[in-house]
């Protein structure tokens, strides 16, 4: 029976006269067929869905796709394609051009002549949009480690130390309490580099008087968390304090009103408006939030050219900022899930103001 994923995907695949796709991105792969092996390919017509993978996988395959035909491919992926292909008379193939470099599209040219090869784009990506309880589910778990990580790393931030140090202490955390890995390299900036949106963590040493901001995401069971405090290390002087209120402000008024039915524009907009109405619109340089799933930034965008039109089940970031060169910066970021009257924190670490010796 073929998975609901799998319905999705054919009907999109009918909307755009496909007869079959082949699905080459591996984070679609692992999305349609849950197979996590580090080698595979997807073929799927109206008819039959085929997971390609080598001898090392084989058994891997079966039982981790269940819905799926496994095929062990032969020392040419595309020779196996081909035997498929005429074997199920397609003759109108669509693959994905974002995840086809040009000398394998030169190779598909070569060898499927038979076949019209068609570009397509956002076949698997328009259905990971919206996420099922089950990866619903999967997220909470992924956020409420970093939840935990954030509260580790008050017991453990102090002045003395460097960036690189704290940011191995926030990942190895996170790897002892049950993630595969980080969603994205971690960000830890300190004074002056907090002004740096994507500031990774340097040989700066944190010091008293100034901000440090922590970027960062647990990944796990196939799925990322992403969130971002800001706390302050000595006694902040009333420019820091300022700068956070405003966008704790903005951050907190785009969580009370986003809801399903805006664009990612109007979205947007709730937190930039504020921020620019204090003053600070030039200073808030990057978009409002971005789609997070099985990777750490997907659709949708909240973003002042996005038009797409948020729907309950979409997971999307809050992270307006405030970056000031030379003297520091602010970012609060949260993982929200879309409902069908707002939305809904994944994550939820305190965001007061926190200050630390």
């Amino acid at each position: 029976m073929a998975s609901t994923r799998v319905i999705g995907l054919r009907k999109a695949m009918e909307h755009q006269q496909i007869e079959a796709v082949w699905i080459t991105g591996d984070v679609n792969r692992r999305y349609l067929t849950g197979f996590t092996g580090s080698s595979g390919y997807v073929l799927v017509t109206k008819e039959k869905a085929y997971l390609l993978t080598d001898f090392r996988y084989t058994t891997q395959a079966a039982e981790q796709a269940a819905a799926f035909q496994i095929v062990e491919h032969g020392p040419s992926v595309i020779d196996t394609l081909k035997e498929l292909l005429a074997a199920e008379g397609i003759v109108r193939l669509g693959f994905e051009e974002e995840n086809v470099v040009f000398s394998t599209y030169r190779a598909y040219e070569r060898d499927l002549h038979s076949c019209q090869l068609v570009p397509v784009t956002g076949l698997v990506e328009g259905l990971r949009q919206f996420k099922d309880n089950d990866e619903l589910s999967l997220m909470k778990e992924a956020a409420d480690l970093a939840d935990r990580t954030f509260l580790h790393m008050l017991e453990v931030l102090k002045p003395g130390v460097s960036e690189w140090d704290m940011a191995l202490e926030l990942e190895t955390f996170m790897r002892k309490n049950g993630a595969s890995g980080t969603s994205f390299e971690t960000i830890m900036a300190s004074g002056e580099r907090s002004a740096m949106p994507h500031g990774v963590a340097s040989s700066k040493v944190i010091q008293k008087n100034e901000f440090v901001t922590m970027d960062f995401g647990a990944y796990m069971n196939g799925y990322c968390s992403d969130i971002t405090r800001t706390v302050f290390i000595g006694e902040p002087s009333p420019k820091h304090r300022e700068i956070y209120d405003i966008v704790l402000e903005a951050q907190m008024h785009t969580l009370e009103f986003l809801r399903p039915g805006m664009t990612g524009r109007e979205g947007d907009a709730l937190a930039r408006d504020i921020i620019t109405r204090y003053g600070y619109g030039d200073q808030f340089g990057h978009s409002t939030g971005h789609g997070l799933g099985m990777e750490v930034h997907e659709a949708p965008r909240l973003s002042k050219q996005s038009d797409t039109v948020l729907q309950p089940g979409m997971v999307v970031t809050v992270e307006p900022g405030i970056y000031i060169p030379g003297f520091g910066g602010v970012r609060i970021e949260d993982d929200v899930v879309v409902t069908e009257t707002g939305v809904r924190r994944l994550t939820e670490s305190s965001k007061d103001f926190i200050i630390l010796g």
